[in-house]
């Protein structure tokens, strides 16, 4: 069986694989959200934590850890959530903050949670911003126009 030379380091490089349902560029390392990786002969528990307590992709998440896990021969996959701590942005990855910017979306600043303005453009890097929206196309982001280049943008709200 594969599972017998695989530790908890590879694990993790593995789970790097699977995408956040709502923001794609991410995987959920870089997110933060697998809180930990515990191995048990043949049986893995992986704990992971939403971003926001009822975020409805953690279904989807858990779903592609288990399959992902299947595929490395794991016949028994645990998935425990966890909501203490809480997810904090502080949490996610320099490069997955780095991938938000590079998709057009604002990286969370822990600054403030939703400003009213001088949120970075992912775009042209202007801080001459203005909110439009505290929500945008999920509960965790915020909806922002940049007076320069004047596009539209998503942040992503600090927690």
């Amino acid at each position: 069986m594969m599972y017998k030379t695989i530790d908890k380091k590879m694990l993790f490089s593995y789970l790097e694989e699977i995408k956040d349902p709502e923001v794609p560029v991410l995987s959920i390392i870089d997110l933060g959200i697998v809180r930990d990786i515990v191995l048990h002969d043949d049986e893995v528990e992986v704990f992971i934590t939403p971003t926001y307590s009822g975020c409805p992709a953690m279904d989807m998440i858990a779903t592609e850890i288990r399959v992902e896990l299947a595929t490395l021969g794991f016949k028994k996959v645990i998935i425990t959530q966890t909501i203490s701590p809480p997810w904090t942005t502080d949490w996610m990855s320099d490069e997955g903050k780095r991938k938000l910017k590079a998709y057009g979306i604002a990286a969370p600043d822990k600054r403030f949670v939703i400003p009213a303005d001088g949120v970075e453009c992912p775009l042209c890097n202007s801080t001459d911003t203005k909110l439009m929206s505290a929500f945008s196309s999920t509960a965790c982001k915020s909806l922002y126009q940049c007076n320069d280049c004047k596009e539209p943008f998503d942040y992503f709200k600090c927690h």
